[in-house]
Protein backbone atom coordinates (compact mmCIF):
# COMPACT_ATOMS: atom_id res chain seq x y z
CA UNK A 1 0.00 0.00 0.00
CA UNK A 2 1.15 3.48 -0.72
CA UNK A 3 0.66 6.46 1.43
CA UNK A 4 0.94 10.24 0.41
CA UNK A 5 4.26 11.14 2.89
CA UNK A 6 4.26 14.72 4.54
CA UNK A 7 7.81 14.53 4.11
CA UNK A 8 7.03 14.02 0.12
CA UNK A 9 4.43 16.20 -0.47
CA UNK A 10 5.63 19.95 -1.58
CA UNK A 11 4.39 22.89 -1.45
CA UNK A 12 5.64 26.28 -3.57
CA UNK A 13 4.71 29.11 -2.39
CA UNK A 14 5.39 31.96 -5.29
CA UNK A 15 5.77 35.60 -4.39
CA UNK A 16 6.10 38.24 -6.78
CA UNK A 17 6.66 42.42 -7.62
CA UNK A 18 5.79 43.18 -11.16
CA UNK A 19 5.43 46.83 -11.98
CA UNK A 20 2.33 47.86 -13.18
CA UNK A 21 2.67 51.14 -13.87
CA UNK A 22 2.30 51.17 -17.69
CA UNK A 23 -0.67 49.96 -19.44
CA UNK A 24 1.63 46.63 -20.96
CA UNK A 25 3.14 45.88 -17.13
CA UNK A 26 -0.69 45.24 -16.18
CA UNK A 27 -1.47 42.82 -18.84
CA UNK A 28 1.55 41.21 -18.41
CA UNK A 29 1.07 41.04 -14.26
CA UNK A 30 -2.22 39.57 -15.17
CA UNK A 31 -0.66 36.61 -17.65
CA UNK A 32 1.36 36.14 -15.42
CA UNK A 33 -1.49 35.62 -12.39
CA UNK A 34 -3.74 33.78 -14.58
CA UNK A 35 -0.51 31.36 -15.49
CA UNK A 36 -0.45 30.57 -11.74
CA UNK A 37 -4.34 30.06 -11.64
CA UNK A 38 -4.65 28.02 -14.77
CA UNK A 39 -1.90 25.31 -12.95
CA UNK A 40 -3.76 25.02 -9.54
CA UNK A 41 -2.51 27.72 -7.39
CA UNK A 42 -4.16 29.72 -4.81
CA UNK A 43 -3.54 32.99 -3.58
CA UNK A 44 -2.52 33.28 -0.41
CA UNK A 45 -2.86 37.22 -0.39
CA UNK A 46 -1.89 39.93 -2.61
CA UNK A 47 1.07 38.67 -4.98
CA UNK A 48 1.77 34.97 -2.72
CA UNK A 49 0.44 32.09 -4.51
CA UNK A 50 0.60 28.57 -2.97
CA UNK A 51 0.39 25.09 -4.70
CA UNK A 52 0.60 21.61 -3.04
CA UNK A 53 2.66 18.83 -6.07
CA UNK A 54 2.98 14.61 -5.03
CA UNK A 55 6.72 15.47 -4.89
CA UNK A 56 9.60 17.12 -5.59
CA UNK A 57 10.07 16.02 -9.68
CA UNK A 58 6.82 18.04 -9.91
CA UNK A 59 7.19 21.12 -7.91
CA UNK A 60 10.69 21.57 -10.24
CA UNK A 61 8.68 20.85 -13.41
CA UNK A 62 6.04 23.54 -12.22
CA UNK A 63 9.02 25.83 -11.41
CA UNK A 64 10.92 25.33 -15.42
CA UNK A 65 7.30 27.07 -16.43
CA UNK A 66 7.27 29.25 -14.12
CA UNK A 67 10.86 31.10 -14.99
CA UNK A 68 9.12 30.89 -18.72
CA UNK A 69 6.37 32.99 -17.92
CA UNK A 70 8.10 35.57 -15.52
CA UNK A 71 7.85 39.14 -17.21
CA UNK A 72 10.70 40.83 -18.36
CA UNK A 73 10.60 43.53 -15.87
CA UNK A 74 9.33 40.78 -13.13
CA UNK A 75 10.39 39.72 -9.75
CA UNK A 76 9.70 36.20 -8.43
CA UNK A 77 10.98 34.16 -5.69
CA UNK A 78 9.58 31.04 -5.09
CA UNK A 79 10.05 29.10 -1.72
CA UNK A 80 9.55 25.02 -1.69
CA UNK A 81 8.72 23.36 1.37
CA UNK A 82 7.50 19.55 2.64
CA UNK A 83 3.97 19.23 3.96
CA UNK A 84 5.51 18.78 6.97
CA UNK A 85 6.78 22.38 7.52
CA UNK A 86 3.77 23.41 5.85
CA UNK A 87 1.59 22.34 8.55
CA UNK A 88 4.08 24.68 10.99
CA UNK A 89 2.53 27.94 9.36
CA UNK A 90 1.06 30.30 11.88
CA UNK A 91 -1.90 32.23 9.95
CA UNK A 92 -3.32 35.34 11.98
CA UNK A 93 -6.59 36.56 10.01
CA UNK A 94 -8.35 39.74 11.24
CA UNK A 95 -12.43 39.32 11.04
CA UNK A 96 -12.28 39.03 7.21
CA UNK A 97 -12.46 35.28 7.03
CA UNK A 98 -9.71 34.77 3.53
CA UNK A 99 -9.21 31.93 1.49
CA UNK A 100 -6.64 29.59 3.65
CA UNK A 101 -5.60 26.12 1.55
CA UNK A 102 -6.17 23.14 3.31
CA UNK A 103 -4.15 20.74 2.93
CA UNK A 104 -4.66 17.60 0.92
CA UNK A 105 -6.59 14.46 2.13
CA UNK A 106 -4.28 11.67 2.39
CA UNK A 107 -4.97 8.62 -0.06
CA UNK A 108 -4.43 5.13 0.25
CA UNK A 109 -3.88 3.07 -3.12
CA UNK A 110 -4.44 -0.39 -3.37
Amino acid sequence: MTHLSGYRIMWLMVLFDLPVVEREERRAYTRFRNYLLDRGFAQAQYSVYVRHTAGKEAAEALIRGIERAVPHDGKVDILLFTDKQYENIISFRGKANRFHPKNPDQLVLF
